[in-house]
């Protein structure tokens, strides 16, 4: 049995292939870092979090934040549901100097517990990145095909149910 946190919470798999992680990837909620499979509450994610990816000197990086829990785990209809899209991010450096494509929208779960999912990709070199006409039904995988961004760089993901909520069983 994997102990990847990345397998055991389904990430790998339902969004992205297994991959090498080849760099760090710390996502921050107020002062709280976020790791693998943490439990945050709504309130606890209102305002975008501050993300620092490091790996390879002088590179530049995309990040996705995506649910592929939308609008429900047991229905899934929107997955992948897209919550963020940065690019040009540059290595070391905090997100907000890179380019915000598609605006942060905080999580909001209405039913179940929900996976919320950061992955990040190196860019191999600096281009324009569109925003997709729509968030519902995004999908990762076709999203770094598109682009050539390859395999992910680096993956974290925390659980986030309605606020409110009690007890209930995870994803999987």
């Amino acid at each position: 049995m994997s102990r990847d946190p990345l397998i055991v919470g389904n990430i790998v798999g339902d969004m992205v292939d297994y991959f090498d992680a080849s760099g760090r990837l710390r996502v921050l909620y107020g002062n709280r870092e976020i790791t693998n499979g943490s439990e945050l509450r709504p309130s606890q994610v209102v305002n975008q979090p501050t993300v620092q990816i490091t790996g390879l000197s002088g590179s530049f990086y995309t990040l996705v934040m995506v649910d592929p829990d939308a609008p429900s785990p047991s229905d899934p209809s929107e997955r992948e549901y897209l919550h963020w899209l940065v690019t040009d991010i540059p290595d070391g450096g905090d997100i907000s100097r890179g380019n915000e494509v598609v605006a942060y929208e905080s999580p909001r779960p209405t039913a179940g517990i929900h996976r919320f999912v950061f992955v990040a990709f190196r860019q191999t070199v600096r281009q324009a990145i569109y925003a997709p006409g729509w968030r519902a039904n995004f999908n990762t995988r076709d999203f770094a095909a598109c682009y050539s961004l390859g395999a992910p760089t680096a993956a974290a993901y925390f659980y986030c149910q309605r606020e409110g909520s009690c007890g209930g069983r995870r994803y999987r």
